[in-house]
């Protein structure tokens, strides 16, 4: 279809996810496709750096390949399938049957708040 389809990263605690998730099952309604972190620290581990240009390089592009991907943010294949890995094992990229990586989303939005420890 051509409605754009965003996914939504934010960090909270895993009870505000799992109220959540219990809110949609009561009401019916289907969440927007949302990733959560448990910290802002564990989202810039998964995501920072070069993880999340790799994010935005396939974000709308379809499936790809490793070599592909690498290629679109000009880093050695060895390291962004490392980083690709990572993205899948935590579920922000998908594997598709032919072996090719996907972002299947077309926008990302990262949403959290840095507070004084």
């Amino acid at each position: 279809g051509t409605t754009m389809s965003t996914l939504k990263i934010d960090v909270r605690s895993l009870a505000g996810s799992l109220t959540d998730a219990v809110q949609a099952m009561e009401t019916g309604h289907a969440q927007p496709p949302r990733y959560s972190f448990s910290s802002a620290q564990a989202l810039m581990r998964t995501l920072g750096g070069k993880r999340f240009d790799l994010i935005q390089a396939l974000a709308g592009a379809g499936a790809v390949t490793i070599r592909e991907a690498a290629r679109r943010v000009d880093r050695d294949v060895k390291a962004v399938h490392g980083d690709v890995q990572v993205l899948l094992a935590c579920g922000v990229l998908d594997k598709t049957a032919d072996g090719k990586i996907e972002f299947p989303y077309d926008a990302v939005h990262v949403d959290f708040l840095l507070k004084a420890a």
